[in-house]
């Protein structure tokens, strides 16, 4: 996609501080940071979210994922880490090409868990829900 900042990132475009790269993903610092190292990892090809992209590709992301979490690691040395991805506008995704954001974190560091992110379980138990699953 040719307006995609993430692609002209890939394309060196745009310049970014890379954390990690090898053929298939890039990871470099966010330029808007929510915590010290916040690192996106992104997909070299085009793809708007996580189903978009194949098997193969995915695993390479994944891969991707854990290479720039043991630089980070190595460098600055955080106490722990959230790691996660926004898929959709109503997810929270702004920039339309799928990537994973690694938030080292730090004791004390304010910030919350996964479940901080939404305390809304619907109009269903769980139960109700599980059974939508069974085939």
């Amino acid at each position: 996609m040719s307006d995609c900042i993430f692609c002209k990132i890939v394309k060196k475009e745009i310049p970014n501080y890379t954390v990690y790269e090898d053929d298939h993903v890039l990871a470099f610092l966010d330029i808007a940071p929510r915590a010290k190292g916040h690192t996106l990892v992104i997909p070299k090809v085009h793809a708007e979210h996580l189903l978009e992209l194949n098997d193969e590709l995915l695993g390479f992301l994944l891969f991707g994922v854990k290479r720039a979490q043991e630089r980070i690691d190595h460098i600055l040395q955080p106490d722990g880490y959230n790691v996660g991805w926004n898929h959709g506008e109503v997810g929270g995704q702004v920039v339309p090409h799928l990537h994973i954001h690694i938030f080292p974190r730090w004791r004390n560091d304010g910030g919350g868990n996964m479940h901080s992110i939404i305390d809304q379980s619907g109009d269903k138990t769980v139960e109700d829900v599980g059974k939508l699953f069974k085939t």
